[in-house]
């Protein structure tokens, strides 16, 4: 009885690294980057933002394309990338965490992530495969706006 105990215990452990599977994830490209920043600048241009830094960043929060416009602040090519990449690792805009922190839930403050609205995912296929942060036009709202046209461009 012992050896067949044994002997299902083997099976079932062989058969399951054998179903062993990798988990394929979509990854944002250079050309998809400079796509997302090309729409936000192209928002930023008909709404009439003064300036502002547009970061991309892949699924895992590295930094893939910046670009900084005329008369942004020298601080927000920084919180641009760092706006992006809270979006990015959250898999949630960065307002949401905002929010919740203005809500009392000030415990998210010690996670070291920069909980400042105008950071995005971006959204391929149900995936996020990036993010996009935006810091230093007219307002956080506008951030946020930019961030959003850019987040919504087609790179498929």
């Amino acid at each position: 009885m012992i050896k067949i105990f044994f002997f299902i215990v083997l099976a079932i452990g062989i058969a399951s690294v054998c179903s062993a599977q990798t988990i394929a994830t979509k990854n944002i490209s250079l050309d998809a980057a400079k796509k997302v920043v090309a729409e936000a600048v192209k928002y930023a241009k008909a709404n009439n933002a003064p300036g502002g830094a547009i970061a991309v960043v892949d699924n895992g929060g590295n930094l893939v394309y910046l670009e900084r416009l005329d008369n942004t602040f020298a601080a927000a090519s920084e919180v641009a990338i760092k706006k992006a990449n809270t979006a990015a690792l959250f898999k949630a805009p960065s307002s949401k965490l905002e929010n919740a922190i203005n809500g009392g839930r000030d415990a998210l403050i010690t996670v070291g992530h920069t909980f400042l609205q105008g950071g995005v995912p971006i959204i391929v296929d149900g995936q996020v495969v990036g993010a996009v942060g935006v810091s230093g036009s007219t307002s956080a709202q506008q951030d946020e706006d930019m961030a959003n046209a850019g987040a919504k461009v087609s790179i498929d």
